[in-house]
């Protein structure tokens, strides 16, 4: 009897780590999604209910005024499309030039590789801000100031992105590269044929980071473009509905600003998040 007895208790005890740790991982997930809920929810008050007090956490009479009210305050669909041009050019350009640099570090052997590796991972490690002036004395030496080109091009390579691909192509078999070489495949079939497939959650996942990363992006672009407010991307257009904002009355205006804002690298989001978990399963294994 005793020994029946510890063994249900056995089974019994894993169950209930289970549950706790499926507790805390739904607090946790509720607590991550709250401000995206509490964005949306108060973007369909009306100017009232924003200014409640205590706060209505569900609107009683939910409208879609501030939506509408966001155009003309700032150009919605001229910031967005400049936002999307950002992110779209220059995560295509991560992903070109990571994939390629990766695929060297991985794969090649070249005098002086290990120091340029790490003199890489090295700039990984300095603030923005320190590169901030330099870059923009470069973009203006190139005449690229006060356009998206400016904020485009000092981006188009990116250390961890560089990191991050030769960290998985490295773990690609050797065989499978020599065997595409001796049928003749050229470097770049053999990496974007061969190569990109066999890391593909690794390129979802950078493709996610970067373009969420530089959708949000903030001092870079305020700085190259000088008050041209025609290429402004979104981030710095709702500055605009912040300072629009009096007290309460326009937080539901403010709020619809930034739930359009929030929408296309949500939905990037959904499309890759498989790839994005495959990625990091996949590092942790290797690890």
């Amino acid at each position: 009897m005793s020994g029946g007895s510890s063994s249900r208790l056995s089974r019994k005890r894993p169950s209930g780590r289970k549950a706790l740790l499926a507790t805390l991982m739904l607090l946790v997930a509720v607590a991550s999604a709250f401000p995206l809920v509490w964005m949306v929810l108060s973007s369909l008050k009306t100017p009232a209910e924003s200014m409640q007090v205590p706060p209505a956490w569900i609107p009683h009479t939910p409208s879609l005024d501030a939506y509408e009210k966001v155009s003309g305050v700032v150009n919605v669909g001229r910031s967005m499309w400049n936002s999307l041009v950002i992110a779209t050019i220059t995560t295509a350009g991560i992903l070109s030039t990571s994939m390629m640099a990766g695929y060297a570090f991985a794969k090649y052997h070249f005098p002086a590789k290990s120091l340029l590796f790490s003199l890489l991972i090295a700039t990984m490690f300095l603030p923005p801000i320190v590169t901030l002036i330099p870059l923009y004395r470069l973009v203006g030496s190139i005449g690229l100031n006060a356009s998206l080109a400016g904020i485009i091009v000092p981006n188009l390579a990116n250390a961890f992105g560089i990191f991050l691909m030769r960290q998985f192509i490295a773990g690609v078999p050797d065989d499978l590269i020599d065997a595409a070489r001796m049928d003749g495949a050229s470097e770049l079939l053999i990496l974007f044929k061969i190569v990109a497939p066999s890391v593909a959650p690794a390129i979802a996942a950078l493709a996610l980071f970067a373009f969420i990363y530089h959708w949000n992006s903030y001092l870079w672009p305020l700085t190259v473009l000088q008050g041209n407010a025609d290429a402004y991307p979104i981030v710095i257009s709702l500055s605009r509905l912040l300072s629009y904002n009096r007290g309460a009355v326009n937080t539901g205006l403010v709020m619809a600003g930034a739930t359009l804002a929030v929408v296309p690298p949500l939905i990037l989001f959904v499309l890759l998040q498989r790839f994005f978990v495959d990625s990091i399963v996949g590092s942790a294994i290797k690890g």
